[in-house]
């Protein structure tokens, strides 16, 4: 647990919440859903929190919890039906009031249209900070698959957007990044 050095692990979890709900929100692709995630990674890390290890990156150890908490789920529910046509996440969501909004709106339906290893080396990579070879070790691949998923993601996110190959599918002009922020905060 703690050392003279470091935290109590237990006190640092509320530190990464957000950067967990993101991450959920990535991979669910549902307001709700990403909360259920969130919070059972929180009670898998709380049970298991003798298991990490003081000293190494709490962060990526969550994420890992969290990653392996999706897709257990997802091989679960083969059966279940899913939201296909968008009907039940178009409920979840309000009406874009301006332009940053739309262009927001524009890339989340492109991001939802990649694979789920491209969403997810782009989130680790991209979204939430990770060095290439943190994100490798949360999804159990090689240091090069890590970086051919987010460079397959980010030109097709690329070609889906309609942007020229060479032009980032990052939307950070000021608008934007306040349009992002005001919405991390309502779903924080």
């Amino acid at each position: 647990m703690a050392d003279a050095g470091h935290r109590d692990p237990r006190e640092e979890i509320l530190d990464h919440l957000s950067a967990l709900r993101a991450f959920a929100m990535s991979l669910t692709r549902n307001s709700a859903a990403a909360d259920d995630l969130v919070q059972d990674t929180i009670e898998k890390a709380w049970k298991n929190i003798e298991k990490f290890e003081a000293g190494t990156n709490l962060r990526a150890w969550l994420f890992t919890i969290q990653r392996n908490a999706f897709y257990s789920v997802r091989r679960k529910s083969k059966r279940e039906v899913a939201d296909v046509d968008g009907a039940i996440a178009a409920t979840l969501s309000e009406r874009p009031a301006h332009d940053g909004r739309l262009a927001l709106n524009d890339f989340r339906k492109a991001f939802e249209q990649l694979p789920d290893e491209q969403r997810e080396a782009l989130m680790l990579v991209g979204a939430s900070g990770f060095a290439y070879d943190e994100a490798a070790e949360m999804c159990g691949v090689a240091v090069g698959t890590i970086k051919s998923r987010a460079n397959r993601g980010r030109r097709r996110l690329a070609e889906l957007m309609g942007l020229d190959p060479n032009e980032d599918p990052v939307i950070a002009d000021s608008t934007n990044v306040g349009v992002l922020t005001a919405q991390r905060n309502r779903q924080g």
